[in-house]
């Protein structure tokens, strides 16, 4: 009896290593290509689909507790994102318009830079906006410094 019950385990494994060894039929759905064609498709098409892929980035204004996430994918170039954060930090109702307003003016007596992957402060304007959209992490908004225009003497000693 143990003979038999051998003979019949040796030929259920045939049975499943010949089932492994089959292919499924190619008609049973789109192919692999027609898949990555339609991801392909929403990837380009859809901005909902892009806004949650992409990650927002995080808007400090120097001085204040709160921040703010703003989607850059969303932005159409540095004038759009300029209103929204005039429309985030500036209370009035003095309306640029897209044409008179950029990230110079955004918000009055302040300099808008980013923070790149590496951690570097630059300069928000100074690069192509898909390539900013790509590498910005973190948008500081910093007061300008006012310069002091008399000289200091150096040195400390008296003039004779």
């Amino acid at each position: 009896m143990s003979s038999s019950a051998g003979g019949g385990a040796a030929s259920a494994s045939a049975s499943f290593e010949q089932h492994a060894k089959r292919r499924p039929p190619a008609s049973s759905g789109p192919s692999q290509q027609q898949q990555h064609r339609k991801l392909l498709r929403l990837s380009v098409h859809d901005d909902d689909v892009a806004a949650g892929v992409v990650p927002p980035v995080t808007v400090v204004l120097d001085g204040r507790c709160i921040c703010h996430r703003v989607h850059l994918n969303l932005h159409t170039g540095y004038r759009s994102l300029a209103g929204a954060l005039r429309r985030l930090f500036v209370d009035t109702d003095d309306d640029l318009g897209e044409d008179g307003l950029d990230l110079a003016n955004a918000i009055p007596g302040h300099v808008v830079a980013y923070e790149d992957m590496e951690d570097d402060l630059l300069l928000a304007g100074d690069l192509k906006w898909n390539d900013f959209v790509r590498v910005a992490k973190r948008i500081r908004i910093i007061p300008v410094k006012k310069t002091s225009r008399t000289k200091k003497c150096g040195g400390g000693g008296l003039d004779n």
